[in-house]
């Protein structure tokens, strides 16, 4: 099959709305290990309560996620897309496989071997997450903006998913023999088999979707080489008659210094953004919010409240007139969640559970609203190859971020005789 990337689609928008399921699909399997992981904290913290489990694991993930995210933006213009993130979501078919059976070979005991063993395997969900979420996110960034949201919801809908389980697991287990455990492996099968789904979906479902075709093709024609093994996947062609006419040539792009230094202000968004969101989440939730009369239900619903609000909120942008598009506003709404960090510590201090329940939902609401607002918005006006580095960038910017506030998340601890 050869596509003449001069001759438009009669209709863009066909088979638009089953690449969002896609996308969204993707987007779940990007985070549904990870967020397990979080989510089923307190049976990491029955197991190895001196460790730290939920700061612990945070830290020993972000590095991987941010060193291995840097690299791939750094070569992100040579390297094979496909192959990238068929590696991601494989390592997360692998790695939540492999936490199933070192709980299985240790029969659910604690220990410093079994702590061990499972940082080891949460680096590799690090290195997963650095393949799949840069290059999914800039592949998506050449695409319409719909599908970078579903994708953008679908990372969230992993958060709520795994919330809702948890809290069903745990009343229906809470009473019986190990019901920690047996919650936590049913957490780890659900996602063990949805890293499998997306390892499929990518390999052989997506590359064949015509809107995903035509915005490849599209990509190819503007000088992308990462697309190639993409269009090949599909049994695309780019037209041969573009060397005869002098189109093979290189095309000159905007280097990824310069793109990156004509959105800035974005990439201050979100870095920003998630230094605050995970200097809060998960740590403090689970260690510093004290006993109230959920007993051990609270920390579990904080999250679960943190997580739907976040996924609720990733939807906002799609109705136009409540999506904020000015970078001044932008910048001052993500300066003014920092008022969050007095907040949280004066309520975790002397209020109640209301009113740290409505604090974490407009976290999590603030959160998804803004992450979205900036990746649909930044992207625009540049070509497919630009978009493509500028969304792995972001991305880059978005995980620095992240490990910056897990880094900060300890400071909760100095002063309260646990650290």
């Amino acid at each position: 099959m050869t596509i003449n990337n001069s001759e438009a689609p009669i209709r863009l928008e066909h088979g638009k709305y089953k690449a969002m399921v896609v996308c969204w699909i993707l987007g779940l399997g990007s985070l549904v290990s990870w967020n397990s992981m979080l989510t089923i904290g307190d049976y990491y913290y029955d197991l190895f309560p001196r460790y730290h489990p939920s700061r612990v694991l945070t830290l020993v993930y972000q590095p991987f996620a941010f060193g291995t995210t840097a690299v791939l933006t750094y070569n992100e213009s040579k390297i094979n897309t496909r192959l990238r993130n068929l590696i991601g979501y494989t390592l997360f078919f692998g790695s939540t496989l492999l936490l199933l059976v070192l709980d299985l070979a240790t029969s659910g005991k604690g220990g410093v071997g079994p702590y061990i063993g499972i940082c080891a395997i949460v680096s590799t969900f690090g290195i997963a997450s650095a393949n799949v979420q840069g290059g999914m996110v800039g592949e998506l960034s050449f695409m319409l903006p719909e599908l970078i949201q579903s994708f953008l919801a679908g990372l969230a809908a992993a958060g709520t998913l795994t919330s809702v389980l948890r809290l069903l697991t745990k009343a229906a287990f809470e009473k019986s023999d190990n019901g920690l455990r047996k919650g936590a492996m049913l957490f780890l099968a659900i996602s063990t088999f949805i890293a499998f789904l997306c390892v499929i979906l990518y390999a052989f479902f997506f590359p064949r979707l015509p809107i995903v075709m035509f915005y490849r093709s599209k990509a190819a024609s503007e000088g992308s080489k990462t697309v190639s093994s993409d269009l090949a996947a599909a049994g695309i062609q780019v037209d041969a008659d573009q060397e005869a006419k002098g189109d093979a040539k290189p095309q000159e792009r905007l280097s990824s210094k310069q793109l990156f230094f004509q959105n800035i202000d974005y990439a201050i968004d979100l870095f920003l953004i998630y230094v605050l969101t995970l200097s809060i989440f998960p740590g403090f939730i689970y260690e510093n919010t004290g006993a109230h009369q959920l007993g051990s239900w609270y920390p579990l619903v904080l999250i679960a409240v943190y997580n739907v609000w976040d996924f609720i909120s990733r939807y906002i942008p799609l109705v136009q007139c409540l999506k904020m598009e000015s970078r001044k506003g932008l910048m001052i709404a993500v300066l003014s969640r920092f008022l969050l960090v007095p907040a949280f510590y004066f309520t975790a201090k002397y209020g109640d559970q209301g009113w740290m329940i409505i604090l974490t939902s407009f976290l999590g609401l603030s959160n998804g609203y803004l992450t979205v607002c900036v990746l649909t918005i930044a992207p625009k006006g540049y070509k497919g190859p630009e978009q493509n580095a500028l969304g792995n960038l972001l991305v880059l910017c978005l995980l620095g971020g992240l490990f910056a506030g897990v880094a900060l998340d300890w400071l909760w601890l100095i002063g309260n005789g646990n650290f």
